[in-house]
């Protein structure tokens, strides 16, 4: 399966959609989509993003009910719950991330230790985050960002969304409590007419040069 629009108009094409065909995604782009998606970067390789993809009315219905009753919800034929685990820094996991990269080449028993030793410090230090959810929500959203670009190569849209509660969700679809709900992602085909782009404030405005507030030009 080859993307049908190139990354830079499916970049420039991306919106968040608010209403959905009823067309159904077909499975193996759907399949595509959440390969290519997970190819995202985490810390340590850890992959801390877990998903639940919904695509059952029943699910979609009960999920609805969490989500403040937005029709997205209903109406796009495969809905993502975009969680993040907290259980990736507990030494069974680590190694089986470890035991991943031996497999692919990419670890060797000098680097094995040293991240052995290196997670648990991060994670109990954590210098660049106030928490161990902070840090997991933040791994999974780099996650989903990719899904909805890669998504719209192929021509499916998108809608991020943060409109649901969370132990509602978590309660509802058996996830644990170490477990953290961070989006929901509904994926289809948009209705006409396709939503406006908002535009984005230019570079000069949102960049800067060496310190913050210093003024940037290409």
């Amino acid at each position: 399966m080859e993307p049908s629009i190139n990354l830079r108009h499916a970049i420039e094409q991306r919106r968040a959609v608010r209403s959905f065909q009823s067309t159904l995604i077909p499975p193996v782009i759907l399949s595509e989509i959440l390969r290519l998606g997970l190819r995202s970067p985490s810390g340590f390789n850890l992959q801390p993003w877990r998903f639940i993809i919904v695509r059952s009315l029943d699910s979609k219905e009960k999920l609805q009910a969490c989500a403040f009753n937005q029709r997205q919800v209903t109406e796009a034929p495969v809905v993502l719950i975009c969680c993040s685990d907290r259980r990736v820094s507990e030494p069974d996991y680590i190694e089986s991330v470890i035991q991943l990269g031996r497999d692919k080449g990419s670890i060797n028993d000098s680097y094995a230790d040293y991240i052995r030793t290196a997670i648990p410090n991060a994670f109990e230090q954590h210098p660049s985050f106030d928490s161990i959810e902070a840090w997991t929500n933040r791994q999974a959203m780099l996650a989903v960002a990719h899904i909805m670009i890669v998504a719209q190569t192929y021509g499916v849209d998108s809608c991020p969304m943060e409109g649901f509660i969370a132990a509602e969700v978590k309660a509802k679809f058996n996830i644990p409590e170490e477990v953290d709900v961070c989006c929901l992602l509904a994926l289809g085909y948009a209705t006409q007419p396709f939503k406006k782009y908002g535009g984005r404030f230019p570079v000069e405005q949102l960049c800067y040069a060496e310190s913050y507030g210093e003024g940037w030009k290409s």
